[in-house]
């Protein structure tokens, strides 16, 4: 056994199969952000009639009010150090506010009776759907900013820059600004001064009814390119038609060349309204599809914002990893979505599409990055694990986010309701049956309701399942932050030295070393339906890198339990590991 560990562990440094974090620098954020993400509207709504596809005054509505400071409080003992709250900024709705000034939107560009939180009206105002009084909206969030802080939470909101709703004009704009498009040529299908691509002569088109039950059909004229890169007067009901796309100097009709000097005007104006909200205390932007939006601009404007307020944080929403280093270091990103490394990865393992040992080529591709990787399970766009389209039951994804939670330094986020085990499976209207928490309609998310209880927080009306789960999701993401290990130590991966035998199975467990000085923090996650119980072996190469001192017995302590026991930690004796179905055991072991 021991020529063999010595062996593998030569193969390991030859193969580069262990992540070295000894030489890179410490972190110089002395804390894991855990993200708690909530969609501001339908967090508090408890009127829980849920007709289908039913307006404001049926279907009910959540306001900020509603994030009094029990709730938040409830949701920092979960763990959060952050929240996301999803849906601040004003958007199209089917809703009308005219009565208090805002200009009605058109059915026909309006996806869902709410509307899409992704649809910006205007950037300078709340959305009316959230307040308790709707000409009190901005002092509301000002004040849900300052409970959030007192609560010890840290703000998020989004920022959308690449899109706005067709019907997009701020009403409340500092004094002094001018509106997007409002100077625009509209001769013109491209020029830095515009806000916008028109395509002069021609009227929008679409494959469906403009004139969804309104007096007059939607009209357009010139059309506009459409938010997610369609480039014709043509849009169709697949496409993000709701929205037109913003203009940063790409001329993509011309081979996508790109025109930055002079500076253009999306630039200068979307960079004043990301100062707008600085100055309101928000403390990051979750930055919606930025990859859609040149990596410059952003190397141009985040630095400005950060004169505002130099510890606000910026989060990047991409899918290319092609891009990933170019969005950290031009583009000065803080943090990006690992959502086609890891999660897709998490998301395969857990449904049995994929051995879990391919989750070592996910640290690999961005072990230069890892840092600035921010992980999940859930959020708006991805579907629930609990759905019917996912694992079926929210205890099945334990382990996928234990791993998602653990394996670096960079955030970890979760969706709300995710820790109850909610299941997304409504058919609220627009959004459909597909697995997901509908972002287009009014609506009562019920595992969510159960929880609040009106209020009271008091767990009486949750299962002793869903209660289990939240009790776990409460432990893991407590442990991100309270151990120095998760959120500043380093990365060792064991799975090099640990081939299938006995009942360790690669395909179905993943194992890694978390450290921190003397302090060592194994990890396994267990994506089978059975519970497992194996010897772990621990390579002389982590003993020799990290100066850590082997030891015949030593007192480890279960994180998940609490239980201590005496165990082994040498790389001639395996340590032993029990390891529970659907989740995972952390051992922390303190060396000499």
């Amino acid at each position: 056994m021991r020529k063999f560990i010595l062996f593998t562990a030569c193969l390991g440094l030859l193969m580069g199969l262990t992540q070295a974090c000894s030489s890179s620098p410490e972190p110089t954020v002395m804390e894991k952000p855990v993200i708690y993400q909530v969609f501001t509207r339908l967090f508090g709504n408890d009127t829980n009639v849920n007709e289908h596809n039913g307006d404001r005054a049926v279907n009910g509505c959540g306001t900020m009010d509603d994030f009094t400071l029990k709730a938040l409080g409830e949701i920092r003992r979960l763990g959060a150090t952050h929240i996301w709250y999803t849906g601040i900024i004003e958007h199209a709705t089917q809703t009308d506010y005219s009565a208090y000034g805002i200009a009605r939107d058109h059915h026909a560009v309006v996806k869902g009776k709410a509307g899409s939180a992704y649809a910006i009206k205007d950037y300078y105002d709340v959305d009316p759907d959230i307040s308790t009084s709707v000409p009190a909206r901005m002092k509301e969030f000002e004040a849900l900013v300052e409970r959030s802080h007192r609560a010890g939470l840290k703000v998020i909101i989004d920022f959308v820059p690449n899109h706005v709703a067709r019907q997009y004009h701020s009403d409340v704009c500092p004094e002094g600004v001018e509106d997007l498009g409002a100077a625009d040529d509209t001769t013109l299908h491209f020029s830095t001064a515009n806000n916008f691509y028109y395509f002069p002569g021609e009227q929008l088109r679409t494959d469906f009814d403009l004139q969804q039950d309104e007096e007059a059909p939607y009209y357009e004229q010139p059309a506009r390119a459409t938010g997610n890169d369609v480039f014709s007067s043509f849009t169709n009901h697949n496409d993000w038609y709701e929205t037109v796309k913003l203009n940063y100097g790409v001329d993509y009709l011309a081979g996508r060349t790109e025109h930055f000097d002079p500076v253009p005007s999306t630039w200068q104006k979307m960079t004043d309204i990301l100062k707008f909200w600085a100055a309101k205390g928000v403390d990051g932007f979750r930055c919606d599809m930025a990859e859609m939006v040149p990596a410059d601009f952003w190397g141009w404007a985040i630095p400005q914002v950060k004169e505002v307020n130099p510890d606000i944080i910026f989060i990047a929403e991409i899918y290319g990893p092609q891009a990933y280093r170019t969005y950290i270091n031009k583009g000065h990103f803080d943090y990006l979505y690992d959502k086609v490394g890891l999660y897709d990865t998490l998301r395969a393992v857990t449904c049995g599409n994929a051995n879990a040992e391919a989750i070592s080529n996910c640290w690999r591709a961005v072990d230069d990055i890892s840092d600035h990787m921010l992980n999940f399970m859930e959020n708006h766009d991805e579907q629930r694990i609990a759905s019917d389209f996912f694992a079926g039951c929210g205890e099945r994804g334990r382990a996928a986010m234990m791993v998602a939670s653990t394996i670096n330094r960079g955030p970890v986020m979760i969706y709300f309701g995710q820790e109850l085990g909610e299941r997304g499976m409504d058919d609220e209207g627009f959004s459909g049956r597909d697995g997901r928490t509908t972002i287009f309609d009014y609506w009562t998310v019920d595992a969510v309701r159960r929880w609040r209880n009106g209020g009271k927080f008091d767990g009486r009306q949750l299962t002793p399942q869903e209660v289990e789960l939240q009790d776990f999701y409460t432990t893991l993401l407590n442990l991100c932050s309270n151990e120095r290990a998760f959120y500043m130590g380093d990365f060792y991966d064991l799975m090099y030295a640990n081939p299938a035998q006995g009942e360790f199975n690669p395909h179905r467990h993943y194992l890694y070393l978390r450290r921190y000085l003397k302090e060592v923090l194994l990890v396994v996650a267990n994506f089978d339906d059975k519970p497992a119980s194996f010897d772990v072996n621990i390579p002389q190469h982590v003993f020799d890198l990290y100066g850590l001192k082997p030891a015949k017995k030593v007192r480890a302590i279960n994180l998940f339990t609490g239980d201590t026991t005496l165990t082994s930690f040498a790389p001639d004796l395996p340590t032993h590991m029990d390891v529970p179905a659907n989740s995972g055991t952390i051992l922390r072991i303190r060396t000499r």
